[in-house]
């Protein structure tokens, strides 16, 4: 049995690796960690085969690389779209995915680590599969520009109260923006949106490129 601790400040992403990783009979989801502090609890309590990390959650990756190897822990890093995989291939890092990656290569990746591999996601792949996405290109049509920054802000975990505050508006207004988004873009609650704009790169950008451009000096 393969044990998996997923740590990342994202709640949408851990929750979407948890629900790939959970079907696959041989991996087991020990601990989910989202602060730096509950990372390192967890990989000390559990012994676990595999750390699949946000290096935005640690200030000192190399303090983590330690902890692991102590408890003979391999490591997968999760690069956010666009960086190079190359800079974070030292020390022991086992692999290397995006957050756009596809739920069969986590799958791949963890197993190929767990048994001392290295296996990173491939960049060119990921640009030629952004650049020939058609369905992603689609739905990114449909949408309006408000529609995408609310699509942006589920992706990061903001609740329906807290974009209706970002944007100005009333909470029951983002629940009419996110039912016209739902239909559109064809799934049935925020965790299949977030899902669906991470795998489908071009979406992602364009909505990332809305939220910024309409919330420029806020974090």
């Amino acid at each position: 049995m393969l044990k998996v601790i997923l740590a990342d400040n994202q709640a949408i992403f851990r929750a979407g690796a948890a629900k790939v990783l959970a079907v696959e009979d041989d991996v087991r989801i020990v601990a989910q960690a989202q602060t730096s502090e509950q990372m390192l609890m967890a990989l000390e309590r559990f012994r676990a085969s595999v750390l699949i990390l946000s290096p935005a959650l640690v200030p000192d990756l190399d303090k983590v690389l330690s902890a692991a190897k102590q408890q003979k822990t391999r490591l997968v890093l999760v690069a956010e779209n666009g960086e190079d995989p190359g800079k974070y291939l030292k020390n022991g890092v086992g692999g290397v995915v995006f957050r756009s990656v596809t739920g069969s290569a986590l799958v791949e990746c963890v197993r190929k680590v767990a048994k001392g591999e290295t296996w990173v996601q491939d960049v060119r792949s990921l640009a030629e599969a952004s650049e020939s996405d058609q369905v992603g290109a689609r739905v990114r049509d449909r949408l309006t520009p408000r529609e995408l920054s609310i699509v942006a802000l589920i992706v990061q975990g903001y609740k329906n109260k807290e974009i209706a505050t970002r944007l100005g508006t009333t909470e029951q207004v983002i629940k009419n923006y996110l039912r016209n988004v739902y239909d559109k873009v064809g799934v049935s609650d925020r965790l299949e949106l977030a899902l669906f704009t991470i795998h489908h790169r071009i979406l992602a950008e364009a909505a990332a490129a809305v939220t910024a451009a309409e919330n420029p000096a806020r974090p």
